[in-house]
């Protein structure tokens, strides 16, 4: 046995293998050069560029270079972190009207127009229709999408507003604003509207005519120093059935033409209803400013979306086992904690109008499409859902938007040029949704219902 194992080869180990240096890899290429000069004799630096070629051919500088590229970080697109650090605080926004934060660049080329309007968000249907986009694998074929139904009572504008730029950000010159201002308006300015003694603006509008030459300065004084020209519009809640009597107050900025343009186009709309279609165009696309959709306090794994623990864990599983090290003896920012998820400010970018369409009016439809035998308004069967009926004019836009039914929502022109297909795409619809949102709804018009269901009691007995 002993001479057995004797005469067995004894295995010779291998030496481990070394990663060449950095620059080798780097300047192969410049070894590869040097090779391909022709020489008679091999000098002895030729001779070191072509061992070092042999060694890049054989197989340890495969495993050396897949040695390298396993130290890649992989973590980053494997298990990225849970949550957006983009958005922090998450803490309740301290308005529910969406603000707007920066308007589309202006372009004196174009004629004045004004560039977003507020609109309240009714509730969501689908429509089918025709995609028309060459490239795409649906192109010429019919596609069921979402859509959001905003109702759009008209704006009225009260007031003009002039901004100089400086280092601080623009500064306002002069503000001029109407004689009348509804009630809706007026409310903003007190919180108990039925305590207060409502003297807001009636010295001003007891003195408009005679403060006239006052105007022609404030006038002036915009058209000399102003660079931005906003108007100050309010909506009308009363058109709705809000439970709010309190106008929503923004400002919208003028682009377009020169500051006398924009100055006569703003002092036309004074005291003037502004609808959404004159802001705003079919196939054309817009951000919807909102507040979302508020869930009070939450736990950790709804709030940022982090894994559960295992199931026998201690003192609960939908929790974070570690917030952190020793040292430093604090928490992070960047770690997931429970508190206030939702009611936070969101800005949606661009958005595609589907359909403007027209107040409701008896005997004509404004949701009626080229392929529908009967006419039927947008308004569901039953209305929508928290909401009820829209008889204003409306907005179609393609998908969702932020926040619950009855919360303002702010459109603006979209800030990037848009280009794309999608973008310059003519949208005609085949079929827009009317049925009930409240259930399993079969049925589009409630003449078509009463012709399905045939005569109920209560029809035989008012007989």
């Amino acid at each position: 046995m002993e001479s057995q194992k004797k005469n067995k080869k004894k295995k010779k180990k291998k030496p481990p293998k070394t990663p060449p240096p950095k620059n080798f890899i780097f300047f192969y290429p410049v070894f590869l050069f040097f090779l391909k000069k022709k020489k008679k004799k091999k000098t002895l630096t030729q001779s070191f560029y072509s061992s070092v070629h042999m060694f890049f051919k054989s197989k340890a500088t495969v495993s050396v270079l897949y040695w390298k590229s396993s130290n890649m970080s992989h973590r980053k697109f494997e298990q990225p972190r849970h949550g957006n650090l983009g958005y922090l605080p998450r803490k309740r926004c301290r308005h529910v009207r969406g603000r707007v934060r920066s308007f589309p660049i202006d372009d004196a080329s174009q004629s004045p127009h004004l560039t977003a309007f507020m609109a309240y968000k009714a509730g969501m249907t689908h429509v089918v229709r025709d995609l028309d986009r060459a490239g795409s694998k649906m192109h010429k074929k019919e596609v069921c999408e979402p859509v959001t139904i905003l109702d759009c009572p008209e704006m009225v504008v009260v007031g003009i507003v002039g901004y100089k730029p400086t280092a601080r950000g623009l500064r306002a010159v002069s503000t001029m604003w109407a004689q009348k201002l509804s009630d809706g308006m007026l409310r903003r300015y007190y919180r108990t509207w039925y305590a207060a003694k409502k003297k807001a603006f009636t010295k001003h509008a007891a003195t408009f005519e005679a403060k006239k030459e006052d105007r022609e300065t404030l006038y002036n004084r915009i058209a000399k120093n102003a660079t931005v020209l906003r108007v100050i519009a309010h909506t009308q809640p009363s058109k709705l059935k809000l439970g709010q009597k309190k106008a929503h107050v923004c400002e919208i900025q003028v682009n377009g033409g020169s500051m006398t343009d924009k100055l006569k186009f703003a002092q036309g709309l004074l005291e003037q209803q502004v609808s959404i279609d004159q802001v705003f165009k079919q196939d054309e696309r817009v951000d919807a400013i909102a507040v979302t959709k508020g869930h009070g306090v939450e736990g950790v794994t709804h709030r940022w979306g982090v894994s559960r623990l295992p199931r026998k864990s201690h003192r609960g599983l939908r929790k974070v086992a570690c917030i952190g090290a020793w040292h430093p003896s604090r928490v992070a920012y960047t770690v997931a904690r429970a508190g206030q998820n939702g009611f936070h400010h969101r800005t949606e970018l661009n958005k595609k109008i589907f359909k403007i369409g027209e107040a409701a009016a008896k005997g004509k439809g404004n949701a009626t499409t080229a392929m529908d035998i009967t006419e039927k308004d947008i308004t569901p069967l039953g209305g929508f859902p928290h909401y009820g009926v829209v008889n204003n004019q409306y907005l179609m836009l393609k998908g969702s938007v932020p926040g619950p039914t009855k919360r303002v929502v702010t459109l603006r022109r979209p800030i990037a040029p848009q280009t794309s297909r999608a973008a310059q795409e003519q949208v005609a619809l085949k079929f827009i949704d009317t049925s009930s949102k409240q259930g399993h709804g079969h049925f589009q018009t409630q003449a078509e219902r009463a012709k399905f269901m045939g005569p109920r009691k209560k029809d035989l007995q008012n007989a």
